[in-house]
């Protein structure tokens, strides 16, 4: 009890601190601080940190985690990310998917194509692209995995053939951000969403992001 009311305060106190990543910038929703720790249930063991629990209650029936029918073409182990519906789904071997609620970019900022998850990563560290330093030159050069850290508790990196395209599907501090418009292009999840799919696809995992009902030009 004593470590889930520490864990707690920590995150409420990191959620004080505004994201600085690109992929997690705060959009025009506004919360309140005494609003933000009645998000929180409680805790789910991980390391170095527990994962905190949302009240899913909080949230749309249609972004809570669930296994819904898949009729679409893609092959088992794909992920399908929709961005005018803001969900993503995995799909599975039966003719169904496990299907996320997911935050999107801003207009302007979000895209469409084809990846693959070139690598994973546990309570990652967050780096500044070149861009975010050229418009912000204050923003730190790093910032270490933790509660306060945007990435959430899991980043899968997304590339094309050997190259990074600098876009993640990782966890995040404001739940409330799922089903909005709010980040620079990342697909944001819940951290025990992220837990839970990062356990269930592998490094070069097929990765689909389709805008208007396509995922090429």
């Amino acid at each position: 009890m004593v470590r889930t009311m520490n864990t707690r305060r920590i995150l409420i106190a990191a959620m004080l601190i505004a994201p600085l990543a690109a992929c997690n910038q705060r959009g025009p929703i506004n919360v309140a601080a005494d609003d933000e720790s009645a998000w929180y249930i409680g805790t789910m063991p991980d390391r170095p940190y527990d994962v905190p629990l949302v009240d899913k209650s909080r949230l749309d029936p249609k972004y809570r985690r669930q296994v819904a029918r898949y009729t679409g073409p893609e092959k088992p182990g794909t992920i399908v990310v929709d961005i005018d519906q803001r969900q993503l789904a995995l799909v599975q071997e039966d003719g169904t998917a496990v299907q996320y609620g997911v935050g999107v970019g801003k207009l302007g900022f979000s895209w469409k194509g084809e990846a693959r998850i070139g690598r994973k990563g546990v309570w990652p560290d967050w780096h500044p692209t070149t861009t975010m330093v050229s418009l912000n030159p204050d923003l730190p050069r790093t910032r270490k995995g933790g509660l306060d850290n945007p990435l959430g508790a899991r980043a899968l990196y997304l590339y094309q053939g050997n190259r990074d395209i600098l876009f993640r599907i990782h966890g995040t501090n404001e739940p409330w951000s799922i089903g909005e418009q709010m980040s620079s292009g990342c697909i944001r999840m819940l951290n025990e969403d992220i837990v839970d799919l990062y356990e269930r696809v592998p490094v070069g995992a097929t990765v689909l992001v389709r805008r208007n009902g396509r995922y090429r030009a």
